[in-house]
């Protein structure tokens, strides 16, 4: 069952930023990558923490605590010392915000 959460306007969520959100779910980090929109878990496969602080290079997420990259777009692991993919979640843009699909 869809639970859309309200992320930001989208007219305050230029191409190149990110956002956090807390849901019932843990934290989710929104990319808006020359504007379409991608939702991934805020936690490193490789050993828990946190993504969204981390270098963005093109759709990549760089984990800045020991340089393991993901797939913004689908969550994919790319690089050691990951090696499991991370969550993604559905993002869609309703009535001028950005909202993401925390439900199970």
């Amino acid at each position: 069952m869809a639970d859309w959460m309200d992320v930001v306007a989208a007219n305050d969520f230029p191409p190149g930023e990110r956002n956090i959100i807390n849901t019932p779910y843990g934290e989710i980090a929104v990319f808006n990558l020359e504007g379409q929109y991608y939702a991934i878990e805020d936690v490193c496969s490789h050993d828990g923490g946190e993504l969204a602080s981390g270098l963005c290079e093109g759709d990549q997420i760089i984990c800045p605590r020991h340089g393991a990259r993901f797939c913004i777009r689908d969550g994919r692991s790319l690089t050691p010392p990951a090696y499991e993919d991370i969550d993604t979640f559905p993002v869609r843009v309703e009535n001028g915000m950005v909202q993401v699909d925390v439900g199970d």
